[in-house]
């Protein structure tokens, strides 16, 4: 899928987030990677299979509703 050299990582790489990014939106807060990836802002993923990765941000980074 990946038309860069060096090619990007797959979707199926623990790197995957590293792939450049074809298509995004800053409002709705995703974008598209050449390998078929979306990442969202609070770094959740969906991968081209379905397979959805939860968002893996660290616990000081969560708001708390006051």
């Amino acid at each position: 899928m990946c038309q860069h050299n060096p090619p990007c990582p797959p979707a199926d790489a623990p790197d995957r987030a590293a792939a450049r990014s074809v298509a995004r939106d800053e409002v709705l807060g995703w974008a598209l990677l050449c390998n078929g990836t979306v990442v969202f802002e609070d770094t959740g993923e969906l991968l081209p299979d379905g397979r959805v990765v939860a968002p893996q941000r660290p616990l000081d980074a969560v708001r708390v509703a006051a």
